[in-house]
């Protein structure tokens, strides 16, 4: 996937005002670039995560606190990776693993930079951390300081643990059905279907592709397994749940 431009500590410092605020200019991007622009900004929040050493959930909050800003902004008004890098720094908050502003602006730096060493603290750094900081109250004023997330994790875990009391257990060692199915949920967050559905749907559609994908087999009962797990989710659901995140692999073949 190409690097964003190294123009980014630029960009960040013309912001005047509120942080992050861009000057408009009378058109609007096609959905088509805005998904794009989104699937990017969410890898580069994934990655700023790994390198920050997060855990999965704080990164999962901070793709949910950028996909409900945009869902009420305009990416043509804000600077989308401004906005991301704000939203790591509250999901830290939010989920208890406070990340520093130094460390997120340094790998943020060296990810548009490769190969550069870490800011002076000069007039440029601390540019850089008013605008993030200013960034999050922007974000938290848009979102009307509703930042709690409930996630599919606790469920999809719960839902693996039901499902593998099913099935052989030498059967399911051999085949990666918990691993895929952390792994899509991952990339569920790098579109808007984390925010589009509720958890519990997210996490019954990543488990049945999974399952499917590698022609397991469970035990026919009264109910589908998925609607003994999850009493509300039709087909149709979890049709269009696995729809949207092959589409999203879609995008990440253009975005490379």
């Amino acid at each position: 996937m190409d690097a964003p431009s190294s123009r980014y500590p630029a960009a960040l410092n013309r912001a005047p005002g509120i942080a992050g605020r861009r000057e408009s200019c009378g058109e609007t991007e096609a959905d088509a670039r805005n998904t794009k622009t989104h699937f990017r900004v969410c890898r580069f929040i994934m990655e700023l995560g790994v390198k920050l050493c997060m855990r999965s959930v704080p990164v999962a909050t901070a793709c949910v606190l950028y996909h409900r800003f945009f869902k009420r902004a305009s990416v043509g008004a804000y600077e989308p990776y401004l906005v991301a890098m704000s939203c790591v720094y509250l999901a830290g908050k939010v989920e208890e693993q406070h990340i520093r502003t130094r460390d997120i602006i340094n790998v943020s730096h060296r990810y548009f930079n490769s190969g550069s060493c870490p800011l002076e603290c000069d007039k440029e750094f601390w540019e850089l951390r008013d605008s993030v900081v200013q960034c999050e109250l922007l974000v938290l004023r848009q979102l009307n300081f509703h930042v709690s997330v409930e996630h599919p994790h606790k469920y999809l875990l719960h839902y693996l643990l039901s499902v593998s009391s099913l099935v052989n257990r030498h059967a399911w060692s051999r085949t990666p059905v918990a691993e895929t199915s952390w792994a899509l949920l991952r990339d569920c967050y790098h579109g808007d279907t984390c925010i589009r559905h509720t958890p519990q749907h997210i996490a019954i559609a990543t488990l049945y592709l999974a399952i499917n994908s590698y022609g397991v087999e469970l035990p026919v009962g009264e109910k589908e397994w998925w609607q003994a797990l999850c009493d509300d989710v039709t087909k149709e659901d979890i049709d269009t749940i696995i729809s949207e995140l092959l589409q999203l692999y879609d995008m990440e073949a253009k975005c490379i």
